[in-house]
């Protein structure tokens, strides 16, 4: 009677952590989204170097880079990558091969398979401090990528706690 008892016992116990599992192995639902759609923002580079002097050179130094972890491609018309002050490129027929990397420029130029551009006048990223947030065609979050100070109250800002 009493094994009986205790195996029930180690039975439901077994069962409620293997039910909790998902739960706490899914920290947020922003790293849900991008495991689910294998897409991340996987390198920044915010200050361009050299001197910031607008040049268009100057302006495509500075990128963010996508990558797709997946192994299927995946259609990114639509996707937007913002910034915290409101600048957003919009991914305009571009479909993203599985294991592959788009970088999206500043400046002005002619995009490719594995470079596209902004095509602006002026820098987007904060050098000191600001967030990439990349967002799939349904405005629903995707990833995010932050450097310098905190950001936005109420939480730190990092990509899954890690800075780029």
């Amino acid at each position: 009677m009493i094994r009986r008892i205790a195996a029930a016992t180690l039975a439901a116990g077994a069962a409620l952590g293997a039910a909790a599992l998902p739960a706490s192995a899914q920290s947020s639902p922003h790293q849900a989204a991008a495991y689910r759609s294998g897409v991340v923002i996987s390198d920044v580079q915010a200050d361009s170097p050299g001197f910031d002097d607008r040049s268009n050179r100057s302006l495509n130094r500075e990128w963010i880079e996508v990558t797709n972890t997946s192994r299927r491609s995946v259609n990114l018309d639509g996707w937007t990558l913002s910034d915290e002050d409101g600048h957003t490129y919009t991914f305009n027929h571009y479909r993203l091969d599985g294991r592959a990397t788009v970088r999206v420029h500043t400046g002005i130029g002619r995009d490719t398979y594995r470079d596209v551009y902004q095509d602006r006048r002026n820098y987007v990223w904060d050098n000191r401090s600001d967030t990439a947030t990349l967002r799939n065609d349904h405005g629903r979050f995707i990833d995010d990528a932050s450097w310098g100070r905190h950001h936005r109250g109420g939480h730190d800002g990092n990509r899954h706690d890690r800075r780029l």
